[in-house]
């Protein structure tokens, strides 16, 4: 995998879950919705996504699992479509970057097009500045300092 693309995915990862539980958790990988770094849910199984509805609060519930906070109903897809045969970290990896790569921001990701390709997963990634989502969303420069700092380079 390329450095730009291996720190685009770090920094979503660290964008979504936060160094403090990428740090208590298998780097993320098996990381459920609605954990925090005091109070980790972690599933246990990389067979198949864990499909738990997870009740966020305020009428919300989410089935985000894994290092990129992917939804059940999104794994479910790329599972046929890339033909994977499980949900570990090299697969959670494969749809991250298929999910990348539909949304046309692959090769700004390649060419260190940081900014533009954030835009441009902003709908995708809830912590993403400009989502719409009403979670909390990371600074554009606080993700591209950690995209620097995990190898990427910037166009």
């Amino acid at each position: 995998m390329s450095p730009n693309r291996k720190a685009f995915l770090d920094m979503i990862a660290h964008s979504e879950l936060g160094p403090e539980l990428l740090a208590v958790s298998d780097n993320g990988y098996n990381v459920m919705v609605g954990s925090t770094a005091a109070h980790p849910r972690l599933f246990k199984s990389y067979a198949n996504h864990p499909h738990v509805l997870v009740p966020l609060g305020g009428g919300l519930s989410s089935t985000a699992a894994g290092r990129y906070q992917i939804l059940a109903r999104n794994y479910d897809a790329f599972k046929e479509q890339l033909g994977l045969p499980d949900f570990s970290p090299a697969s959670q990896d494969a749809i991250a970057l298929e999910m990348i790569r539909q949304r046309g921001a692959l090769p700004l990701v390649d060419a260190g097009a940081f900014d533009s390709a954030v835009k441009r997963m902003a709908k995708i990634w809830a912590s993403f500045p400009g989502s719409g989502y009403g979670q909390h969303q990371s600074q554009l420069v606080a993700l591209r300092k950690v995209y620097q700092e995990a190898g990427g380079a910037l166009a």
